[in-house]
């Protein structure tokens, strides 16, 4: 009975404190345990809570409201840019894609709106922007001033070209095919020499039949003597045998086609369309143009061949100048604009030509007596001849000393140039006559 007593106690005395262990561990157990002031503290704590979570709830809002504001802002100076340069349906995208990014990092500060890409559009599709063109500076001037200077019409070219060599009176291929030899004998030769080779072949009834049934050396008699004559009849009889087999006797009508012909080159073949077939397809650039155009400064910079000088002139020149030019500067060059020794004191574009009065100073030879002022003396030096006056004089000085030396007492010397002199002053040395030389050798 004793036991059963003492059983129980021990577990009603176990179970009272399992349970007031767990009221003290449990969150709830302010509320049972420390009565009303436990409760009012919980109202408190509640009360504070929940205003923490109004005010938090608020400022998310805010930040919201403001993001969204800034997004807004964002989407439309995006669809502005956009809008001029792109499509509205690349505007519609960047600006679902800015919502999405908004909404999914709410809490993030917002970001500096980044610049729109600007999409550039040309006027045509696969264009690059247009470069402004470049032009040499006073070239409508300087082509004013040459067109002056060739009004005449007096230059070789003018009368004895290419377009001056053809028989006016024979058939149109006939006169095609004597314009082609005739570019091809003016290379590296004279207009007067071109001439007389072509005149010479018309007399034998130039055409393409007679020129293949002609022998080399009959050929080269007649256009003896222009340059390279040994090679230029190989390519006339190659050319000519090729015009008639693939051409059917006339010359091709194409720039492609004129440059398969042997010894034609870019030149002959722009110049043959020009004159032959009356189409300008470029500028048939030869030494004169090659030399004028750097000379003037046509090209942006200087050309060594005049391939890249017709390309350069290509570039800015307008077309309707492109058959003009050739026969212009051609003149040009064969009466002012020389190759050596420019006249450019008769020259119009003397002040605007950037090569003009170029003098290109002679070589000394090594040991040959030099003056002061770098020039070397034209007569030798008199012996006795005051050392305070330059080795060389101008006709001024000349003249202001002959006078002087006519008013000093006793000087029996002339006016005359200075005469070389022996050691003792003032006594010339002269010469005997041929009889006195003779006499006195004899003796």
């Amino acid at each position: 009975m004793c036991v059963n007593l003492s059983t129980q106690i021990r577990s009603s005395y176990f179970c009272a404190f399992r349970r007031l262990d767990v009221k003290m561990i449990s969150p709830y157990f302010t509320e049972s345990a420390a009565g009303v002031e436990t409760s009012e503290t919980d109202t408190k704590r509640k009360i504070n809570t929940g205003g923490i979570r109004r005010l938090r709830s608020r400022a998310l809002k805010s930040e919201d409201a403001a993001g969204s504001v800034k997004a807004e802002m964002h989407e439309r100076s995006i669809t502005d840019a956009q809008t001029s340069a792109e499509p509205l349906s690349n505007s519609s995208e960047t600006t679902t894609k800015v919502k999405a990014n908004d909404d999914q990092a709410p809490l993030q500060s917002p970001r500096k709106p980044r610049r729109g890409h600007v999409k550039l559009e040309y006027e045509e599709e696969g264009v690059g922007p247009k470069r402004e063109r470049w032009e040499p500076c006073d070239w409508r001037t300087q082509l004013s001033f040459i067109r002056e200077m060739r009004s005449k019409r007096d230059a070789p070219v003018d009368q004895m070209g290419a377009e001056k060599c053809y028989d006016a009176e024979a058939p149109p291929e006939v006169r095609r095919y004597q314009v082609l030899i005739s570019l091809m004998l003016s290379s590296q030769t004279k207009d007067h020499v071109t001439a007389g080779a072509m005149q010479r072949l018309r007399e034998c009834d130039l055409n393409a039949n007679a020129i293949l049934d002609m022998d080399d050396d009959t050929l080269g008699k007649l256009i003896y003597p222009v340059g390279f004559w040994r090679t230029k009849v190989k390519y006339i009889k190659k050319a000519t045998d090729l015009i008639q087999r693939e051409f059917s006797g006339d010359i091709p009508n194409t720039v492609e086609g004129l440059m398969r012909l042997p010894g034609v080159g870019p030149k002959m073949a722009h110049l043959a369309m020009d004159i032959a077939w009356n189409h300008v397809s470029g500028i048939g650039v030869d030494t004169h143009v090659h030399r004028i155009s750097n000379r003037l400064g046509w090209t942006k910079k200087e050309t060594k061949m005049p391939e890249a000088t017709r390309r350069e002139l290509e570039e800015w020149l307008p077309r309707e100048l492109w058959s003009e030019i050739n026969w212009l500067l051609v003149g040009f060059g064969q009466q002012v604009c020389l190759p050596v020794g420019p006249l450019c004191s008769m020259c119009l574009n003397q002040y605007t030509c950037p090569s003009a009065h170029r003098s290109f100073p002679k070589k000394i030879k090594a040991g040959s007596p030099k003056s002061p002022n770098g020039l070397t003396s034209p007569t030798p030096r008199v012996k006795g001849e005051p050392s305070d006056l330059p080795a060389y004089c101008s006709p001024s000085q000349r003249r202001r000393r002959k006078t002087t030396q006519r008013d000093v007492p006793g000087d029996d010397r002339e006016a005359g140039p200075s005469l070389p002199r022996d050691g003792h002053r003032g006594k010339r040395r002269m010469k005997a006559p041929p009889s006195h030389r003779t006499q006195r050798l004899k003796s």
